[in-house]
């Protein structure tokens, strides 16, 4: 049997709606589109002229062409707009759900942007302007107003109408949000127990009071992480009257995890975060984002040549100490890579916070004490089984062997407590990278190793 590749069937697909578009065939157009991918998407809008885009506008609807928009990144989906009218674009804007609208407006240029908003409906825009008031990665920032908002002093019956009417305007209805007069979140109940109580049941009696909400400033991360620790489906986010203004939804939260995981990535390869999608950038940007770190990097290793270099005299009386330094140093670099990795993602998902300093620094020195002991005891056996006649063999095992002990252990001390210090300080953790820490064992390492070589050797 013959399996069509996925590239195949996306191919099949682009030239499909492209066809469809060129004969007029409405149906078969939006069928295809809502199959497409990103990337599909994005083939068949970039290279369209504005009178294309015009005849695709009118083929597929405002609906389907918001749906396909919708799947593109914001500056992919800013551009297209752009090189449509306003008339057009403001009904596709219409289509897509505030919040996100709100993100592609934001990409686009200054100069068309008041006028978009002009030709949108004077409601949607106010609600656009209020969203892109806020800060762009705090909470109100993230949050759609599409939310389902009733009285306290409704039946259920009566909760249950005013449901059907707003229903599809709303981003979910898997909550009910109960506010006063003044828009003062009062508190949430479910559809499910809405639909099963008895019709007369006040809603007061059966919304929950005690709810969690995020302040419409709070920072977007920590508006990500209360919705996933609580495992909720909708955050509310209220002012500092405490009126509800909007909600943070899954999808919302999942864009911010996946933005600050990528970012958090980056940095812990030594490289500032890109500013645009890695595709789209140019390798001059790539340069500039990369070469400032790298600078850093390559100064610190200038500290450890003039370090090893200190210790010549040494390496002439015994050759071996010079040819075992990148098995030694490598080994505390990995384990310091491995703890500042670990450690920056427990602090960025929540898990460890500078005020558990003392229990994780605990908890790493015990961890780097067994990984240089097993270590430890491989490097003494092969460094007593080294042939060397300028070095006593059991010297020189147990020089390597206790080398590798004590800078396992003070590579995790120090990978586990400068990132907590900078992150106390307000700095990002994550710009301790992997590669910093690794210089920074380096060139501490290289003074461990010989001095217990002249301790022990000499």
């Amino acid at each position: 049997m013959l399996e069509t590749s996925p590239a195949a069937v996306e191919a099949s697909l682009l030239v499909g709606l492209r066809q469809a578009v060129a004969a007029g065939d409405a149906i078969v157009a939006r069928s295809l589109a809502a199959r497409m991918l990103e990337e599909d998407a994005l083939a068949l809008l970039e290279d369209l002229q504005p009178a294309e885009l015009s005849r695709l506008f009118a083929i597929l609807g405002d609906e389907s062409l918001a749906q396909l928009l919708a799947r593109l990144d914001d500056r992919d989906a800013a551009g297209i707009l752009s090189r449509m009218t306003a008339a057009q674009a403001a009904d596709i804007l219409e289509e897509i759900d505030p919040d996100d609208a709100t993100d592609i407006l934001e990409e686009v240029d200054p100069d068309l942007l008041e006028g978009l908003l002009v030709a949108m409906e004077p409601d949607e825009a106010a609600e656009i302007r209020d969203l892109m008031s806020y800060p762009p990665e705090s909470a109100g920032g993230i949050m759609t107003p599409a939310f389902v908002a009733i009285s306290p002093g409704l039946r259920a019956d009566q909760a249950v109408v005013a449901l059907r009417r707003v229903a599809e305007e709303a981003e979910t209805v898997n909550y009910v949000y109960v506010v006063d007069r003044e828009e003062r979140l009062l508190g949430v109940l479910s559809l499910h127990a809405l639909v099963l109580t008895r019709p007369t049941t006040l809603v007061r009696d059966l919304m929950i009071s005690d709810i969690v909400t995020v302040p419409v400033l709070a920072d977007q991360e920590d508006a990500a992480r209360i919705l996933t620790d609580h495992d909720l489906l909708a955050l509310p986010v209220v002012d500092l009257e405490g009126r509800l203004v909007g909600i943070i939804t899954a999808d919302d939260v999942a864009d911010v995890i996946e933005a600050e995981t990528t970012e958090d990535i980056e940095r812990l390869g030594g490289s500032q975060p890109l500013s645009e999608p890695y595709l789209r950038a140019s390798p001059f940007l790539l340069f500039r984002k990369r070469v400032v770190w790298l600078f850093v990097l390559f100064m610190a290793q200038f500290v450890t040549i003039e370090i090893y270099s200190s210790y010549e005299g040494d390496i002439r009386r015994a050759a071996v100490l010079g040819i075992l330094v990148p098995i030694l140093i490598g080994t505390g670099g990995n384990v310091g890579s491995q703890t500042v990795s670990t450690i920056i993602r427990a602090m960025s998902v929540g898990e460890a916070e500078p005020r558990h300093i003392l229990r994780i620094l605990r908890k790493e020195l015990i961890t780097g004490l067994g990984l240089g002991l097993t270590m430890g005891v491989l490097m003494y056996g092969r460094g007593f089984f080294y042939d060397q006649s300028d070095v006593d063999a059991r010297a020189l095992a147990l020089t390597v062997g206790s080398t590798v002990l004590i800078l396992t252990v003070w590579a995790a001390g120090v990978a586990t407590v400068l990132p907590i210090t900078l992150s106390k300080l307000r700095i990002d953790p994550a710009v301790v990278s992997a590669p910093f820490i690794t210089s920074i064992i380096d060139a501490t390492g290289v003074v461990i190793y010989f001095t217990i070589a002249r301790a022990l050797l000499f």
